[in-house]
Order: C-alpha cells, then sequence, then structure tokens
C-alpha cells in the first residue's frame, strides 16, 4: 500500500492525505490526534507526512483552508442576482447545509475543533464572515421600510448562530437537509419581510 501511495501523483497523495486528516482530527479531536494515526489512516509512512505537512498544527492548517474553500464554493450559487431574495436565501440554506449533510466530519473539523483552538479562529472567521455578508445582504435588500440605524450585519450574526446550531443537528444525524432548511428559511424569512407599509 505505501509502495503504491509513493506512485501517486503529488496533488492525489496530499488529498489523500487531507482527507485522512479531516477524519482522524474529527473522531479524536485536535489534542489527541497524532501524526501517527493520521499517517496510519492515510496508509503512508510518518515521515512521508511530515514531508508534506511539517507538524500537526500545519496539517491541521491545511485541513481547515480546504474545507473553507469548499464551504464557500458551497455558497457561491446563492449569490445569483437574478433571483428573488427568497430564493437566494433558500440556495445559501441548500448550500450551507447541503455541505454539512455531505461534510459531516469537515464540518466538525471546521467549526466544532478548529473554533475552539485560538490559533485557527482566524482561519475558519473568512468562510463564516462570508456566510454573514451574504445573510446581511439579503436581509437588507429585502426588509421593507428598515428602521434607521437598523444593524443588518448584527441580525445576520444572530441568523448565522441559529444556522449553526441547527447543522450541529444535520451533522450529528438528528434532522435532514430539507427539513433543517425548512426551519431556518421559515425563520430567517420573518427578518427578511420587515415591517410593511401602512395601508
Amino acid at each position: 500500500m505505501a509502495g503504491g501511495t509513493k506512485r501517486l501523483p503529488r496533488a492525489v497523495r496530499e488529498q489523500q492525505m487531507l482527507d485522512a486528516a479531516v477524519d482522524v482530527f474529527s473522531d479524536r479531536g485536535f489534542h489527541e490526534t497524532s501524526m501517527d494515526a493520521i499517517a496510519a489512516k492515510a496508509e503512508i509512512s510518518k515521515p512521508m507526512l511530515y514531508l508534506y505537512y511539517g507538524s500537526k498544527d500545519e496539517l491541521f492548517a491545511a485541513c481547515i483552508q480546504r474545507e473553507g474553500l469548499r464551504f464557500v464554493e458551497a455558497l457561491a450559487p446563492a449569490g445569483d442576482p437574478g433571483l428573488s431574495p427568497r430564493e437566494q436565501l433558500r440556495r445559501a440554506l441548500e448550500g450551507f447545509l447541503g455541505f454539512v449533510g455531505k461534510h459531516r466530519k469537515s464540518w466538525m473539523v471546521l467549526y466544532r475543533q478548529a473554533m475552539g483552538q485560538q490559533a485557527f479562529v482566524g482561519s475558519v472567521q473568512s468562510s463564516r464572515d462570508r456566510l454573514i455578508e451574504l445573510t446581511a445582504h439579503l436581509l437588507e435588500s429585502s426588509t421593507k421600510d428598515p428602521e434607521p440605524g437598523q444593524d443588518f450585519e448584527l441580525i445576520a450574526i444572530a441568523l448565522v448562530g441559529a444556522g449553526e446550531a441547527v447543522a450541529d443537528r444535520v451533522a450529528g444525524g438528528e434532522i435532514e437537509v430539507d427539513a433543517a432548511a425548512d426551519l431556518l428559511e421559515s425563520l430567517a424569512w420573518r427578518g427578511l419581510a420587515g415591517k410593511k407599509k401602512p395601508e
């Protein structure tokens, strides 16, 4: 197995190592994970793992970067200006929760493991900021007669926090993606609807 792995192209080897690392970090947590365990999972030697990633911190950072990019890509279709705000909201929810449903271990590493490690919080924040920015834009563009000084970013932070809590349930298999999207769409749309003009 190890001999076969050495003949693989570099990009494939890197993906194999990152896949194994995400699995092990998700199952054991950052502190309890060893480079030995990741090398064994990836079916490579530990020296080869260190050749690509000089430390556990460096490997964990590479996992966060890759999964964060995947997360942002999952949200990209929601920004289609040809869609109504509600359709954009639904796309964002489906992209967000669909990512969690398909990549449950990635979610655990990105949000639960990384957010618990001070050194990596900044790396995760960029993907979280993208979701907050998208949500705030939808709120602002769809709210009728907003109150002066209304803080759409703060409202978006609250909605994203609720979304993360629901995503944890998706990752744990407690709720299906469609049901979770319905729940959050119903919750968020009340904010998107805003105040109605007087008759």
